[in-house]
Parts: C-alpha cells; structure tokens; sequence
C-alpha cells in the first residue's frame, strides 16, 4: 500500500511539474521564444492558479488509479477529460471573472495541447521503456506466427509485454493479407512459403495461432515447420478461450492431441442435465483414467452425490485430494472396494442407493492378462461386472453403463474377449429388471493408463529406442475427455440392451504415432531410433469395431452407432456364472479353452491357443 501511494505522489508531482511546464513553453511559442518583460509578471501570478486548478482536474478524473507500465486507451482518454475541463475551467476565471491577469488567447489554446502531449507521452514513453528498454531489444527469441486472424491479433499485444517472445513475422494463407501488417508485424506469405524465409528471419521456433481452422490445416501447418526444424507451439484451443479459462498468450508445446485432432463432441446438454443433476452417481474404477475423466465430466452436471468406487488405495486418495481441491461444492463418498466381492458391492449400492452407474473398472492391459493372468482378468471382467450389475438391478439403479473395448470384436486376446463376455452378460440381465444397461465400444485414449504414449515418452526421454512391435500395427485413438464425454452421451441416448459404437476417425499407425512424438520432442530419427519387437502375446496388427455379421444403426448423434450384435438368454448367463465360481483355479490353457466355448468368435492367435 505504501509503494502504490509513493507512486501515485510521484506521478501527481509530475504532472504538476508537466503543467507548469505547459504553461511556461506556451508562453514561449506564443512570442517565439522571447516573452516580453511586462508579461513575465502575469505568467508567474497565473502560473500559481492555474497549475492548482488543473490539479483538482487530475485528481478528479482518476488520473492516478492506473499503474504508468499499464497506461492504455482508457488512460489517455481520462487525461484529455482532464486537460479539457481544466482549461475550460482556466478560461473561464481568467475571462468571466474578469480577473487582473493578462493571458493571451493563444496561450489557453496551446497550452492544454502542450499538456496533453507531456501528461500523454511521457506515460507512453514509460511503458515502452519499462517493456523494451528495461530489458534489453535483444533479450527476447524471434519467433514466427502462423495465422493472421483474430487469434494471432491477440497474441501479438500480449507479446508486445514478453520478456521471452519477439514476433518478427507473419505467415497466412489468406493471400489479401500477404504484405499487410497486423500491429506492426508483417505477414511475409502463406505458410507453404515459410521454409524460404525462416533461416533469413533468424528463427527456431513458431506459434500457431489457427484455434479455429481445421484440424488438417494447424497439421499442415505443423509439418512446414518440422521441415524447417523449428520448435513449434501453438496457443489454446478455440473452446478454451472462448470459455475464459485461458488467454491467447498462453502458448503451449504441441501435443499428441493436436497432431491427431478430432472434431470436438457436441454434448446434449439438457439431456444430461436432467438426467445427472441431482442424481446419485456411482463410478467403479473411478481412480482409472477413464473413470476419474469420467468424474470430472459429470460434476459439470451437478449429481447430488458421487460414490467413487476403487480398489487402488493410491488411485483413490489422489482422485479424491484433486476433487476436495477442484470442486469443494460438490458431495464425494469414496469407497475402497473390488468389483467381484459381492458382498461390498451389495452394502455400497444399499447405502447410496445410485440413480446412474457407469462402470469402468477393469483389467485392461492385453500382454499382463493373455499369460499367467487370464483367469483373474476374465473373474474381474466379467463376474466383476455381473456382481455390479445384479447390485444395480437389486436397488433399481435407472442405467447402467458398461465401459467395452474395440478389442471385443472379434478378440483375439483374453482381455477383449473377456469384454466381450461382460457385454453380453449384460444384455442378458436386460431382461431381469427395470434397470436399463448400455455397452459402449472405444478404441485407445491417448495417455491412458497403461497406454503407449506414456511409454514413449519415458523412451524418448531417456534418448530412445522407442520400441514398436510391427511397423504396420494400427490403432484408433481418441482423447480421454472425447472418450468420457461421449461415454455419457450414450449413457444418455440408451433404452437397453444397446452396444454404441464410438466413431474413433481413421485408424493411426503406431510407427508413425512414434515418429510424431519424437518429432515433437525435438528430436529426429537419426537422434532417437525405433525399434521394432515383434507382435506381442494376444496382440493384433489392427482393431475392428464391429465384429462379423455386426451391422450398426444410426443415432441422433453423428459420433455413435449401435452395433446389433448376438445377445444371450438366461440359461447362458447360469451356465456361465457357474464356470466362472469355479473353486479351482484355471490355468491359462483351459481359461482359453473355456473362452472359445463361450464366445465363438474369440480367435487366439496361433501361438497362443492352448493344446490340450
């Protein structure tokens, strides 16, 4: 407090200072140069009421609320009011009260025009100083932006004030811009013409600033830079900024995500509104990556409760801790529990008693469960999901909503054939009660638990290989919120007994996935190699959505369809239960055994079919 009132004393003395010193040069000018002695006098006595009055002007425009680093259009337009109304004020004494003062007119007309330009420009002068000279014109990086839109406008005057960011160019498609300048800056071409001008301009790094062009476009944009080896950012996406959450100027490195960009999901708002918003909702595996995002979107719906079910100590207190911080407002119970005990999950669904489940947990790493495991991942896959299902029917949860995989169709491993299983024991309890269950089929997540992001990172990290197990293995990958938020969607459009199936786009080959990485990490092939492994146990060179003699149907939303596939009854469900109480713990072999019985269409691969 006591700096802030040094200051404003500072710049009030200024300004007293400035109009003193109007006054005198406005003198001058008016006699070029040489006041005559008998007008000495009158300037002095003047000089001693006018500076007075045009301070109680200053003070009374707010002059000194502002902070001079700052100084802006609104604190421009305050001072002309300020000059103005004083010198109307100055006039006005001098002439109206008849006054024994002699003052040329010409003198109360140069005079506030003086003032303004010493009060106005020596704020101006201050903030350019303090932005540039204070450190130093060479102490920023010259920096390249692509886009000359809206968005690159904003980044601009926010980078006017960088201590880290000089922009010496810009590139833009739009060839009406070409030669123009955006607040100084000017836009040399189109992107495609950057390579001929990045080494000329002398820099290592652009900024894409293209929030709303096609996801094609910024990759476009990507890849000139990478030819020309430059280190590219890009600022937040268009949702981000218009929601408020980020400004333009806070750029960030490219990530994954924007190289594999996806349409952002149009939610039915009202809908889930209506369905969540004062609802209980219960979320199993919800320390996951799917299950905590899952979390996350939903308390954007006001639910009266969220029951978090986990059997990961860990993952719970951290998803926990994170809620307590991020959204204090909103009612948490965090239960420890394992889906298969049928007991805990029985008490968990009589005490709160949820209106709307969605289900995520589930062992889903297909390498650990195909060897040594698979007995345990088809129990926790599937009697998991049968426990919590028959739980949602016993206190008549209103939807409950399974978490598939596209590794269900068709499955070739343990693991998606246990999804598989889960699926269909749900369609079969379809019949048993007013609780209506919903199966949703994805791809991969990018960053998920587990996933291959992470462990390229951690690769390229520490300087490589980035290993890969077939150069033409393929996956469909979407982002976890996309994932999540989609998940809810279809939570919201089901009536029972549905499988929807995420639109996952085109299918990404891992090599290149690795490839991108690298690049982004600044890193070329020759600095960091790929490897490549071999198909691991259960792995399958491409994922399919639908399996054979699926057909989809469409839905009011262009992300999903329903696949139509072979259901169970009863009697299947019984004979099933029974395998999977078995006492005796199966081995691998006769789990795979078991699971060719139960889903005809599951396929090891020829070094993992059990011989018997």
């Amino acid at each position: 407090m006591m700096k802030s009132s040094w200051r404003s004393a500072l710049a009030f003395g200024h300004d007293l200072a400035a109009a003193a010193l109007a006054w005198w040069a406005a003198y001058l000018l008016r006699f070029n140069l040489d006041v005559p002695l008998e007008f000495h006098g009158d300037m002095l006595r003047s000089l001693a009421l006018v500076v007075p009055l045009q301070a109680v002007f200053f003070s009374g425009f707010g002059l000194y609320r502002g902070i001079w680093r700052y100084a802006s259009l609104p604190d421009l337009k305050r001072i002309l009011l300020a000059v103005l109304f004083s010198a109307i004020a100055v006039a006005t004494l001098l002439f109206m009260l008849r006054m024994p003062i002699v003052v040329p007119r010409s003198v109360l007309i140069l005079d506030p025009i003086l003032l303004l330009l010493l009060m106005g420009g020596s704020r101006v002068a201050y903030r350019v100083w303090k932005e540039r000279g204070l450190r130093g014109w060479n102490a920023t990086q010259p920096v390249v932006v692509l886009g000359a839109g809206d968005a690159a406008v904003g980044l601009l005057k926010d980078l006017e004030r960088s201590r880290e960011w000089r922009v010496v160019a810009l590139f833009d498609d739009d060839a009406n811009k070409r030669g123009k300048q955006l607040q100084g800056i000017k836009v040399y071409g189109s992107i495609d013409e950057l390579p001929q001008w990045y080494e000329k301009l002398g820099v290592q790094h652009a900024i894409i600033a293209m929030p709303s062009a096609a996801h094609g476009v910024r990759r476009h944009a990507m890849e000139i830079c990478a030819q020309c080896s430059l280190k590219v950012m890009t600022v937040p996406s268009f949702d981000d900024l218009i929601s408020g959450k980020v400004t333009v100027s806070q750029i960030r490195q490219v990530e994954l995500d924007d190289l594999l960009g996806r349409d952002p999901v149009v939610l039915d708002t009202a809908g889930l509104h209506q369905l969540l918003d004062g609802s209980t909702v219960l979320v199993s595996g919800a320390g996951g990556s799917i299950g905590s995002e899952l979390c996350r979107q939903v308390v954007k719906f006001r639910p009266r409760l969220l029951v978090l079910f986990e059997l990961n100590e860990f993952s719970l207190y951290a998803i926990e801790q994170e809620f307590r911080e991020r959204f204090p407002d909103i009612d948490i119970a965090c239960v420890i529990g394992d889906v298969k005990n049928r007991v805990r999950v029985q008490q968990v669904f009589a005490q709160y008693r949820p209106q709307v489940v969605f289900h995520a947990a589930a062992y889903k790493h297909v390498p650990l469960m195909e060897n040594a495991n698979a007995w345990e991942a088809v129990r926790n896959n599937v009697l998991g999901t049968y426990t919590l299902a028959q739980a949602a029917i016993d206190v008549a949860v209103e939807k409950f909503v399974l978490i598939s995989t596209d590794k269900a169709v068709n499955p070739t491993n343990v693991m998606g054939a246990s999804k598989r299983l889960a699926e269909m024991v749900c369609q079969s309890l379809q019949r048993q009660g007013s609780t209506r269950f919903i199966m949703v089929r994805f791809g991969n997540v990018l960053g998920s638990t587990g996933s291959v992001i992470p462990k390229f990172r951690e690769q390229i990290a520490r300087g490589g290989p980035v290993t890969v197990t077939h150069p033409d293995i393929t996956r469909y990958f979407m982002s976890i919120p996309e994932a999540a938020q989609l998940v809810m969607q279809a939570g919201l459009m089901g009536q029972g007994g549905e499988i929807f199936v995420l639109d996952m786009g085109e299918p990404v080959k891992i090599a290149d996935l690795a490839r991108d990485m690298i690049r982004l990490s600044g890193f070329s092939e020759d600095d960091i190699r790929i490897e490549y492994t071999g198909l691991r146990p259960g792995e399958k060179l491409y994922e399919e959505l639908l399996a054979d003699g699926e057909h989809t149907l469409p839905t009011p939303h262009a992300k999903l369809r329903i696949a139509q596939a072979r259901a169970a009854d009863g009697a299947w469900l019984q004979a099933l239960l029974a395998w999977l109480s078995a006492e005796d713990l199966l081995d691998d072999a006769a789990v795979k055994q078991g699971l060719r019985r139960w889903v005809p269409e599951y396929n090891p691969a020829p070094h993992d079919v059990p011989r018997l």
